[in-house]
């Protein structure tokens, strides 16, 4: 007996669905290429690599999410996430910040709820290890900067100090994070935190690499009184033998140069099919405490470098992916968001650190928010259509 298409719309419409459902979340990436003499080492592929999952601006609202958010937004988030572990197997996930819309002005009872969204959108995946550093609106600027909220975040996340940074190691590569916030700010207790940080962990590299713990320590100890300058200090590690930083507001970047101009700088917000969504994505996203455009100042820069020396430094905040160098050599790569919330089109970067020095840097995406609405309404439209046609 010959089965009627009326019959068999709802089996094609089911069968569309999941389809679609494993596009969108699948993510696409493309590794970019190096703009030195590691480069040719990028597509190989070792035992012994280290792939790391980083990503950036997650603007979860926690209870203050409306249906939209959980049942849509929420839903291809959990999905992007559980499809890109299981398609790409990172080793380590990394979050740069931000993942809180409006954190700096939640109460720790608010805060409750945005770590336990945190912790359901990437699931049974937490077993993985996973750091996060934190953003000017996980936080807030300077003239709101809570010691004490910070420390209280710092400790509900995995690795972090009182002032919001950390350092861990992975497959004999240090990863050092630190609360860039707290960079832009005067003399206070959490950015005296900071400089600690970058101070002891520059004296271990430099004692590892010279071999002088005792001249080294000699050193630290007859300058250890900060100024809002911050502290000089000779160091003779070259350029790029330091830590992996990972940074949520990037480095200053004055006289940088272009890794792979195709991709640097991009336009921050997609065209979208709907004006409405584009409004409030434009809305959501222009709240936070600073500019889009804001950096780390360059005092605080030129620290940085002087004092670590790091071999790559990794940073999010401005909504678009970008891959540069800095004068000095040191490589830098700016995270896009992985949030509907900020752009029509986010996606992730997957590092791949290999040994020696050479970091491969593949950009990825993920379904976008546009064509998850247009599908959603072709669908429903074809339902209505079905079972009009039904009666």
């Amino acid at each position: 007996m010959p089965i009627s298409w009326r019959s068999a719309l709802p089996l094609l419409l089911a069968s569309s669905l999941f389809l679609f459902d494993e596009w969108i979340s699948t993510p696409s990436c493309r590794s970019v290429p190096r703009a030195d003499r590691d480069g040719e080492h990028d597509a190989a592929g070792g035992r012994h690599d280290l792939k790391v999952m980083i990503v950036s601006d997650l603007l979860l609202t926690g209870s203050d999410a409306g249906y939209v958010d959980t049942y849509f937004r929420d839903y291809y988030l959990s999905k992007f996430f559980k499809k890109s572990f299981q398609t790409l197997k990172p080793d380590m996930l990394v979050v740069l910040g931000d993942f809180s819309a409006r954190g700096s002005e939640l109460t720790r009872r608010k805060w409750v709820p945005v770590l336990r969204q945190f912790h359901r959108l990437i699931g049974s995946l937490i077993a993985l290890p996973f750091h996060v550093t934190l953003g000017d609106r996980d936080i807030g600027e300077c003239t709101g900067l809570d010691s004490h909220l910070v420390d209280w975040i710092s400790s509900h996340l995995p690795g972090l100090d009182s002032a919001g940074c950390g350092a861990f190691e992975m497959e004999n590569i240090t990863f050092v994070s630190l609360n860039s916030v707290a960079l832009l700010c005067g003399n206070n207790a959490l950015r005296f935190g900071v400089e600690e940080v970058i101070e002891r962990e520059s004296l271990d590299f430099r004692t590892e690499i010279e071999g002088s713990r005792t001249e080294m320590t000699n050193d630290l100890g007859s300058d250890r009184e900060m100024s809002p300058n911050f502290a000089w200090r000779e160091n003779s590690m070259a350029s790029g033998s330091g830590p992996v930083l990972l940074l949520h507001l990037p480095l200053h970047s004055t006289g940088r140069s272009r890794n792979d101009g195709k991709h640097c700088h991009e336009k921050a917000y997609s065209n979208l099919l709907v004006d409405v969504n584009e409004l409030q994505q434009r809305r959501l996203a222009g709240t936070g405490p600073y500019e889009l455009s804001h950096t780390i100042p360059p005092n605080a820069t030129e620290y940085i470098f002087q004092a670590l020396r790091p071999r790559i430094v990794f940073s999010g905040h401005s909504l678009d992916f970008c891959d540069y160098l800095h004068p000095d050599g040191t490589r830098e790569v700016t995270v896009p968001p992985m949030s509907w919330h900020a752009r029509d089109d986010p996606g992730f970067v997957i590092a791949t650190f290999r040994q020696g020095k050479s970091v491969g840097i593949s950009h990825c995406y993920v379904g976008r928010q546009s064509y998850a609405l247009v599908y959603i309404f072709i669908l429903v439209l074809s339902m209505l259509m079905t079972l009009w046609l039904s009666f």
